[in-house]
């Protein structure tokens, strides 16, 4: 099996890849996804959060509630990194946990697993292949002011703690823009996802 990691910064169409790469057959796991389930009530980072950061990240309901959450992380890099601690451990156990039961039922398939912060955490070292995606810093403000509704001030705050395009391509097998019109970022997966298919065709059982 072909292990695939997709990862870009903040806005810049991670998410639309992936559902186009899962269209096109592969087993996709979304790692924000995952991070959404472990910060559950029942989920395993849920306790170890609340004890860091208090009862007044909790919403009416007794969930996380992760607007709140990202306002105090994302303004201070040192709580970013304790709630980092607790989370991804978590998530990367959901993963392997999501990977090894397609792996076992698809043994030439493709799995990709799309999550912002593969290279920095350096979990990218675990898949064959990296793609990022990537658009202008103007695209990915204008996309998080409608998107999540936040403050052009508060887009910025959130560029300002991820690396840079040019350092994440400097880790890429594949580069994907989604500045250009659709058809052509499709061009470009149909492209890279024929040759994955070939490589994990090729892979050992």
């Amino acid at each position: 099996m072909l292990k695939v990691g997709l990862t870009g910064g903040y806005a810049t169409g991670k998410s639309f890849v992936a559902r186009q790469l899962e269209s096109l057959g592969c087993f996709v796991v979304y790692a924000d996804k995952l991070g959404h389930q472990v910060l559950y009530p029942d989920g395993a980072a849920f306790q170890p959060t609340l004890a860091l950061f208090g009862k007044t990240i909790l919403a009416a309901d007794g969930t996380i509630d992760r607007k709140k959450l990202g306002a105090i992380v994302f303004s201070s890099p040192p709580l970013l990194q304790q709630l980092n601690d607790i989370v991804h451990p978590a998530v990367f156990e959901l993963e392997t946990e999501a990977i090894n039961g397609f792996e076992s039922q698809n043994p030439h398939g493709i799995a990709v697993v799309e999550a912002a912060i593969l290279i920095e955490t350096g979990r990218y070292r675990h898949y064959d292949k990296l793609i990022v995606t990537t658009c202008e810093p103007a695209t990915q403000i204008a996309r998080g002011i409608q998107r999540d509704h936040l403050s052009e001030a508060e887009v910025i705050l959130r560029l300002s703690k991820q690396l840079s395009a040019a350092d994440r391509i400097r880790f890429a097998d594949y580069v994907i823009s989604t500045e250009r019109p659709q058809d052509e970022t499709l061009a470009d997966l149909h492209r890279i996802h024929a040759e994955l298919r070939q490589l994990g065709e090729a892979s050992p059982s």
